[in-house]
């Protein structure tokens, strides 16, 4: 049994599975309007199971694909693990070969965060005045972009001269629509922002080439900033400036349905994981009940 997505295919069960298969998935996902950092975990998610099979010599049958799995939470986080089974369960369908799929490892709800995976308010202020001091306008705007309206850093290339303008977003993804606001303040750094890099219309933050600046480049420049600002790096990506706007709105408002909406999000459920707080607020308000006499 082998498996080349270049040259031919794996034989399984008297099966080919070709490149041409792969791409065909590939391009289900696409017209299931999948993300593209989806879209591209979903094929190397799979494409790894493939390699795995080949190495091991293994046939295609459940026995296999379970012992696929007890091997991922060997060398993964459970979270990281469930997501290669969705990965992988999403192709056997696609194959047609539901029997083949397999649940996911449970995962209890937690209560709070690890305060040292969260990213403060207090932090996210010193990223702003660090990146600042360094003479990194862009990054700056960009950190408080995602901050202050709740977007994904994939959706940076919604922001726009002419949305910025009107003060108001559409953005797409996973075949949604929904409408971005920008407040005021914010809005007038943008418009500033473009007035002083001469840019009248268009994608607002863009690389040298004049395309929009990808989320991986954000990645790196929000990681360059964590020694010179004094913040640990396991705390600084950009989605956790979508969970700091998360919790601050929902701290405010207390309506996890508009959070919902406001964020994209197709189940209440995801959007209370980004309103999780840290064990020492959790322990904060356990000690205003003033249960203990």
């Amino acid at each position: 049994m082998w498996y080349d997505v270049g040259k031919g295919g794996m034989i399984m069960n008297r099966e080919v599975i070709t490149a041409k298969e792969v791409a065909a998935f590939e391009q289900q996902l696409r017209e299931e309007e999948k993300s593209e950092a989806t879209v591209t975990k979903y094929v190397r998610d799979v494409s790894a199971f493939l390699m795995w099979m080949q190495a091991s010599e293994r046939e295609l049958e459940r026995g296999t694909v379970l012992a696929y799995k007890e091997m991922l939470i060997e060398q993964y986080a459970v979270t990281s693990a469930n997501s290669m089974i969705a990965a992988l369960n999403a192709f056997f369908r696609f194959y047609e070969r539901p029997q083949l799929c397999i649940r996911q490892f449970k995962v209890q709800k937690k209560v709070f965060c690890p305060a040292e995976k969260e990213l403060t308010r207090e932090d996210y202020c010193r990223l702003i005045d660090t990146a600042e001091r360094k003479g990194k306008i862009r990054l700056a705007l960009v950190l408080q972009t995602i901050c202050g309206t709740g977007i994904r850093v994939s959706e940076l290339s919604y922001i726009t001269v002419e949305a910025v303008r009107r003060g108001a977003v559409a953005v797409s993804c996973k075949g949604k629509t929904r409408t971005v606001f920008i407040v005021r303040a914010l809005q007038r750094k943008l418009l500033r922002y473009a007035e002083e890099n001469k840019l009248t219309a268009g994608v607002i933050f863009t690389s040298k080439e004049g395309k929009p600046i990808n989320r991986c480049s954000v990645w790196r420049e929000m990681k360059a900033l964590c020694h010179d600002a004094g913040i640990l790096s396991d705390k600084v990506f950009p989605h956790n400036l979508r969970h700091l706007f998360a919790r601050t709105f929902y701290s405010v408002e207390k309506d996890i349905a508009k959070l919902a909406d406001i964020l994209g999000h197709s189940s209440i459920n995801t959007t209370r994981i980004y309103i999780v707080t840290t064990g020492a607020e959790h322990l904060r308000r356990m000690e205003q009940m003033h249960l203990i006499l």
